[in-house]
């Protein structure tokens, strides 16, 4: 069988529909059928997405890390392709690993598995609370500079993904905010987002942790919390995480 050529690749056709689905802002938007339509073909496209079309072979538990005399990343990253309207690459993630729970301003974005589990924690975070924040108790005690970092919020899913997974869709308005952990050992994921984050241009990653609230007459009552009295408190990067970089194996993009 002929190899195939590089400008009809799979990881070309996605790069070519990731431009078609974003490069005129003015018509991305839900209420768009035009939109929706090229949403959907990209959605497509990277469902197909396999480790092999990107030339990258599946790691595993047993594989032997080069030796280094600094700590190995838990989690690297290879770069494709980026343009103002959106970045391209694949984060891999060694066994146990997790990219810690943090948002995406005003972005879009779709994460398909190349190879190994990953479970998807969503969140969205609620134009205001349930029950306001007075009266309202956190465990632990939250110290006073901690109260504007905290946002309402509401875990709206969480799954696991493979290889034979579609893949998990983030937009501006839902599930812009997820934690994305490491299941049985490693794995990898194409990652698309649009735009790509820029913190000149108000894009920026912020981090979060999940902090749990309980009203006075809840606990007055022993009750359990209701689902949606969750909040998402804005922390920095976590130390335990930091992201690498290593080349790119598979077909060059070319727009």
């Amino acid at each position: 069988m002929m190899p195939r050529d590089d400008m009809t690749s799979t990881v070309q056709k996605i790069a070519r529909q990731a431009l078609a689905t974003f490069r005129h802002p003015s018509l991305v938007g839900e209420h768009n059928k035009v939109f929706l339509e090229n949403v959907s073909k990209l959605k497509s496209l990277m469902a197909e997405a396999r480790a092999s079309d990107l030339k990258i072979v599946p790691r595993t538990m047993e594989s032997v890390p080069v030796p280094s005399p600094r700590v190995a990343p838990p989690v690297t990253y290879m770069h494709i392709y980026e343009t103002d309207t959106f970045s391209m690459g694949v984060f891999l993630l060694k066994t146990g690993a997790s990219i810690p729970l943090h948002d995406h301003p005003g972005m879009y974005g779709m994460l398909k598995v190349i190879y190994g589990k990953v479970r998807i924690s969503c969140f969205d975070v609620l134009d205001k609370p349930r029950d306001g924040a007075s009266g309202a108790h956190f465990s632990p005690p939250l110290v006073p500079f901690q109260s504007s970092s905290l946002r309402p919020s509401v875990l709206r899913s969480v799954g696991e993904y493979t290889e034979e997974n579609g893949p998990c869709v983030l937009s501006p308005q839902k599930d812009n905010i997820h934690q994305i952990d490491a299941v049985d050992g490693p794995t990898a994921f194409l990652d698309i987002l649009s735009p790509p984050y820029d913190p000149d241009e108000g894009r920026d990653c912020h981090y979060y942790k999940v902090v749990h609230a309980h009203s006075e007459a809840a606990d007055r009552e022993s009750k359990a919390q209701e689902p949606g009295d969750l909040w998402l408190m804005e922390i920095p990067q976590p130390s335990e995480f930091w992201c690498g970089g290593e080349p790119f194996p598979g077909p060059k993009v070319s727009l």
